[in-house]
């Protein structure tokens, strides 16, 4: 009898604690929650200060690919981040271009990492009708709002200047951070992110990743109309620059002649953009590398059915004004579509330059053709493989003379949707009305195989209310005022992020 009285206080006991635990947690949200109204407060009251420091580094380009704005990028960098909180901030260089390093210490439980890149891709300035590359002017966009337009307003810098303004929030209103951060950043993403490991293998760069519980890579992750798809990965990538020359390939000119010689004379132009069709099928969209597909992962049966509901929930609208097309390959319906676009390896013609293509005719037989080509990969693929079996294929086939200069580029990534930094993406959005598309991965690519493969094995993704468009083309933009009320602005984009740290610290 004595043993049942000890055992029912014991279980009084647990329920006392049970109950204790319970009114601690709601009453450590109902603070949480209050905090989270006040820095949304604050981030509005701050509004023309964060839009200014997103303009002012707008203007500050950093073009790897023409080695414009280093190491000065990365100093700037250094700055901004200095300035909304974080306490340790370095520069790492590397045989490229610099990265950064910095940590915020808030004395959290819980510490998450974050993924920066500072630069941007080239620009010509007179294909930008809109507003000047540089100039970050806001003007009003039709059915969008008021928007900023800038090279690297949409990629990446106005989801990481609203990233900032979040943490500038905390900084100005007097509060901590829920969470500790760990930062890197890296100036060659937009060359395939060659040195990306020189700066996440230091040392001391790696241990202090290694107490994450995972990365996030701030974005716009809004569609024109509001949807928002959650990535649960991203395609690798690898570039390389294709170049058929006459002394290498020992026929054709040594020099660039007269035309009339072709009657007798090869041309390596011509041999370039034969060796060019013979990795894909003629109609140009499918990959005839030899190889290529062996070691493809076909789509699960998990990742259909999130396509499926993709299809349901997003619109044609929003991949139409993404792509800047309205019909699909082959013309797929929409469905059918997102399935290529998401499990489809890819051989990518980004441009050809050789010969004359100035004003009138030349009438000359180029000595020398190049043409830059970037190849999507899919899971199972690695880059090293892709990029042998791209040299193997052009001995094979009668082309190897063809020079392959590999530029850049890394393996696919992904993460499961039960990682801890999904899940918290995925509360914070229903919080906020929106219901979220889970995607296998982002048909785009960014060095997260970086964090997700051994040695730091971490979880990696994407987050970020707003919405921009035009990455990579003239007139790239991102929402400052949105007209349409299911689009979040750049102070809903900013609040986003307050969320979600307090979502990832609960």
């Amino acid at each position: 009898m004595g043993g049942v009285r000890i055992v029912a206080i014991m279980k009084l006991r647990s329920i006392g604690l049970a109950t204790a635990l319970a009114v601690g947690s709601a009453g450590s949200m109902l603070a949480a929650d209050a905090d989270i109204a006040a820095l949304k407060a604050e981030i509005a009251k701050n509004h023309d200060g964060a839009v200014a420091r997103l303009q002012d580094w707008i203007r500050r380009p950093s073009v790897a690919a023409e080695n414009r704005g280093f190491p000065d990028g990365a100093d700037h960098l250094i700055a901004l981040l200095k300035e909304v909180g974080f306490q340790h901030t370095e520069r790492i260089d590397t045989t490229g271009k610099p990265g950064v390093f910095a940590t915020l210490d808030a004395g959290a439980a819980k510490t998450v990492g974050i993924y920066f890149m500072y630069d941007v891709k080239q620009f010509d300035p007179t294909e930008w009708k809109v507003a000047p590359p540089l100039e970050a002017r806001i003007v009003d966009r039709d059915g969008v709002g008021k928007v900023i337009i800038g090279r690297g307003a949409t990629n990446q810098k106005g989801p990481q200047a609203a990233f900032l303004a979040a943490l500038d929030a905390f900084r100005t209103s007097g509060r901590k951070p829920p969470v500790n951060l760990v930062l890197v950043a890296e100036g060659e993403e937009e060359i395939g992110s060659p040195n990306i490991r020189q700066i996440v293998y230091q040392p001391h760069v790696q241990a202090a990743l290694a107490k994450t519980i995972g990365v996030i890579l701030p974005m716009g992750t809004q569609g024109i109309d509001g949807g928002v798809t959650v990535n649960l990965g991203a395609k690798g990538v690898i570039e390389v620059e294709l170049t058929s020359d006459g002394q290498a390939w020992g026929r054709g000119p040594m020099r660039d002649t007269h035309s009339s010689f072709k009657a007798m004379v090869d041309s390596p132009l011509w041999h370039l953009v034969q060796g060019l069709s013979t990795l894909v099928t003629p109609d140009g969209n499918t990959p005839l590398i030899d190889g290529i597909f062996e070691n493809v992962r076909p789509l699960t049966e998990e990742e259909k059915v999130q396509i499926a509901n993709a299809a349901r929930k997003l619109t044609p609208r929003q991949y139409q004004a993404a792509s800047g097309a309205t019909k699909w390959i082959d013309d797929l319906p929409f469905q059918a579509a997102l399935e290529r676009l998401t499990s489809q390896p890819t051989v990518n013609i980004e441009g050809i330059h050789g010969g004359y293509t100035g004003p009138g005719g030349k009438t000359i037989l180029p000595h020398r053709a190049s043409a830059k080509l970037d190849l999507r990969l899919v899971p199972n693929q690695t880059a090293e493989e892709v990029l042998g079996k791209l040299k193997a294929h052009l001995v094979k086939h009668g082309y190897g003379d063809i020079d392959v200069n590999f530029t850049g580029g890394y393996n696919p990534t992904a993460t499961s949707a039960e990682a801890a930094i999904i899940k918290a993406q995925v509360a914070v959005l229903k919080r906020n009305g929106v219901d979220p598309v889970l995607w296998p991965r982002l048909a785009g690519s960014y060095p997260g195989f970086v964090f997700t493969e051994p040695p730091l094995s971490l979880a990696a993704g994407h987050f970020g209310l707003g919405h921009g468009g035009g990455a990579h083309a003239p007139d790239e933009y991102f929402v400052i005022e949105s007209s349409n009320p299911k689009v979040s602005g750049f102070d809903g984009a900013a609040a986003s992020y307050v969320d979600y740290l307090h979502e990832l610290a609960r």
